[in-house]
C-alpha cells in the first residue's frame, strides 16, 4: 500500500488514506472509523491495523486527487536519524576536508539526529535559511519503523519496518563544512525550518525490496544525480540492528539511508538557486517535488 496523510484542497483537518489508482481512499471513513486519522496512531496499531486497512480499501471508492493535498506521510516523526551509508558520499568527505575517511565509518553505521519539527511534504516550499549562501539537496530514501523493539538481530530487522519513503535531507553546505571542524556537527547546517522533506507517500514493506533501487535527482527537469541503493555499504537491516542496541526503536521513528554518490550539488559543484524545482525519484517510491524559495 501507498499510505498518505492528506487534507482537502478546501482545508480542514488532515486524515490518512491509501493511494488507489488515481485517487485516495480515506482509511477512517472506509473502516467505519475503526482506524485512526493520524499516521502515527495508525503505525502504533501494527500489523492488525495494516490488515484492516487492506480490507477497507478493497471495498471503498477513492476520492479524486484533484480534491486533495498531500502532506508528509508522517508529518512529525517520533525521531529522525540519518546515516552515511554510501561509501561514494563518504569519499566526498575526504575530498572536502583533506582528511582520510575515518576508520569508524568502516566499523559501524554512524548517524546523526535531526529535528522532527522541521519536516515538510510534497509540493511544500523549501525556505532558504537566512544564514546560508549554499543550500543543497541530498538524494536519499529511508525507513519508518512500525514495530517496537530493542537489541534487534539483523535477520529480523526488516520485520520492524512499516515502509519506505523518499527523503530530501536539505543542507546549508558551507555551514556544515565549518561546523564539522569542531568534531561535533552537523548542527545548524542541518537544523532549519523545512530542512527535512519526506514523501510523497509511505510504501509498505511488502511492496519494496530496498536492496537495488534506482535513485535520481532532477533540478528544473534536468538530471543532476543518479544512484542505486545497491551501493549502500550498510544495509537497513544492519543499521536498524546497530541503532537498537540497548535502545528501543518505536513506531514512527525515521532512519535515512544517507546520500548516494554524487547525490548532492556539492559533489557536482552545482548549486541551487531560489525558484529551483527539486524532484527526487526513487524506484517504487514515486517522486518528491518541492520548490526553493527565498524571502
Amino acid at each position: 500500500m501507498k499510505l498518505v496523510t492528506y487534507s482537502s484542497t478546501k482545508g480542514g483537518i488532515p486524515s490518512i488514506g491509501v493511494m488507489v489508482g488515481d485517487g485516495i481512499v480515506d482509511l477512517p471513513e472506509a473502516s467505519g472509523h475503526r482506524l485512526p486519522a493520524t499516521m502515527l496512531a495508525f503505525l502504533e496499531g501494527g500489523d492488525a491495523f495494516m490488515d484492516m486497512a487492506r480490507a477497507a480499501v478493497a471495498a471503498a471508492a477513492p476520492r479524486p486527487l484533484a480534491e486533495i493535498r498531500l502532506h508528509a506521510p508522517l508529518p512529525r516523526p517520533q525521531s529522525i536519524r540519518d546515516t552515511i551509508s554510501f561509501e561514494g558520499h563518504m569519499r566526498f568527505f575526504k575530498e572536502r576536508t583533506g582528511r582520510p575517511v575515518p576508520d569508524v565509518w568502516f566499523e559501524r553505521p554512524i548517524y546523526y539526529k535531526g529535528n522532527p519539527a522541521t519536516v515538510i511534504g510534497p509540493d511544500d516550499d523549501i525556505r532558504w535559511p537566512n544564514f546560508s549562501e549554499k543550500l543543497d539537496y541530498e538524494l536519499e530514501f529511508g525507513v519508518i519503523i512500525g514495530t517496537r523493539g530493542s537489541d534487534i538481530p539483523i535477520e529480523k530487522a526488516l520485520d520492524h519496518v512499516a515502509g519506505y519513503v523518499i527523503f530530501n535531507d536539505m543542507s546549508a553546505r558551507e555551514t556544515i563544512t565549518y561546523e564539522t571542524g569542531g568534531n561535533l556537527g552537523p548542527a545548524k547546517g542541518k537544523d532549519f525550518d523545512t530542512g527535512n522533506v519526506m514523501g510523497p507517500w509511505l510504501v509498505t514493506r511488502d511492496e519494496i525490496d530496498p536492496s537495488d533501487l534506482a535513485l535520481e535527482a532532477r533540478i528544473n527537469g534536468e538530471v543532476w544525480s543518479r544512484g542505486r541503493s545497491s551501493d549502500m555499504r550498510w544495509s537497513f537491516a544492519q543499521i536498524i540492528s546497530f541503532i537498537s542496541q540497548s535502545e528501543t526503536l518505536h513506531p514512527g521513528d525515521f532512519i535515512g539511508s544517507g546520500t548516494c554518490e554524487k547525490g548532492c550539488g556539492a559533489e557536482l559543484d552545482r548549486w541551487l538557486k531560489p525558484g529551483d524545482v527539486i524532484e527526487l525519484a526513487v524506484e517504487g517510491l514515486g517522486v518528491l517535488r518541492n520548490t526553493v524559495t527565498r524571502a
